[in-house]
């Protein structure tokens, strides 16, 4: 039995969207595995001063798995890192965020110094992967974010309808106001469209979704944050998922999303096209260009069989992340 120290943003406790950490962590526990987590602070020295005093606690643990992120989470990862190191801890960055291919430009130093001294590098995306070798990294690993497919039910939708899902947290990296934007057009052509935008504000975002809502005379329903369990009934309404976001990985709510059987239209960034194969999983577009969604929307709703060949070939992509697919991959790595 191999234990495990588990360092990310442990927060939804406090209204925020579980990241990795709240999904990988359970479900390694599941296999056998004993995970410790850190850190639950929701001020960020009090989480820094955590991780680390955690990392010297369990300086006896077999890993040490670092959620890896590309803005102020990436200190946290060098950091901790670097005390592993100190420790002679075998430590394991996973990599997220479509933007942390630029911060391995920008701070070339501080990356090797992590990324170099690493027992592993786990990329969710061969997009990362792609990244990380361009960058002369080589102790990469691909293994993708991962879902129990049991827990999405497969809704089979005959036909498209102008019902519109958006998922994500509130802030400017994920850009709501272009879903915001493209409803708007939409329903000047489709008056009975309709639009559900869930998840918890970070930045201001969602108060300035729900002002453009406003000026624009929309009707969009803003949930907030909701349950997994709730989205996913939530979901049984609707018939394309809009994905909007500026810099991406490998999103679980897209991979949550072609499970339940909606049709993806999405901004083509980051590992976006590693993961939905543009015209067959899903629609993609130029990041920002609000009439280029609308136009391919447009099309997904005149044309019911590439809605429903969409919707077919998305749920199939999603079964090879379900977890029983992806964990003999991790045990490889515990080995």
């Amino acid at each position: 039995m191999k234990n495990l120290l588990y360092i990310g943003n442990k927060l939804s406790k406090h209204g925020v969207t579980p990241t990795t950490i709240e999904i990988l962590g359970p479900l390694l526990e599941q296999e056998g595995f004993v995970v410790i987590y850190t850190s639950s602070y929701k001020n960020i020295c009090l989480r820094m001063i955590d991780m680390l005093w955690s990392v010297f606690q369990n300086r006896k643990a077999d890993y040490v798995l670092i959620d890896t992120y590309s803005t102020t989470n990436f200190w946290y990862a060098f950091a901790t890192s670097q005390l592993c190191r100190l420790l002679q801890l075998k430590y394991i960055p996973i990599l997220h965020g479509g933007n942390l291919s630029f911060r391995l430009q920008k701070n070339k130093r501080i990356c090797s110094l992590i990324f170099n001294y690493s027992y592993k590098n786990i990329a969710p995306s061969n997009y990362l992967l792609e990244k990380f070798k361009e960058q002369g990294f080589n102790n990469l690993i691909c293994i993708p974010n991962s879902i129990e497919i049991k827990n999405y039910p497969f809704q089979e939708r005959k036909k498209a309808s102008p019902n519109f899902l958006w998922v994500r947290s509130f802030t400017k990296m994920y850009n709501p106001l272009m879903a915001v934007e493209v409803f708007s057009m939409i329903k000047k052509k489709y008056p009975e469209a309709t639009l559900c935008m869930v998840g918890p504000e970070k930045d201001g975002s969602l108060l300035e979704a729900k002002q453009k809502n406003k000026d624009l005379k929309l009707d969009i329903l803003f949930t907030g944050k909701l349950s997994k369990q709730d989205w996913i009934s939530k979901s049984k309404e609707y018939a394309v998922f809009m994905n909007t976001t500026c810099f991406d990985n490998m999103p679980v709510s897209v991979i949550e999303a072609m499970s339940l059987g909606l049709a993806i239209v999405s901004t083509n960034v980051g590992g976006i096209p590693y993961l939905l194969e543009n015209k067959k999983e899903g629609l993609l577009v130029q990041d920002n260009d609000v009439d280029e969604m609308v136009l391919e929307i447009e099309k997904l709703l005149e044309d019911d069989n590439l809605f429903v060949n969409l919707a077919k070939n998305a749920r199939q992509k999603a079964e090879c992340f379900d977890w029983e697919c992806v964990k003999h991959k991790w045990f490889t790595v515990f080995q």
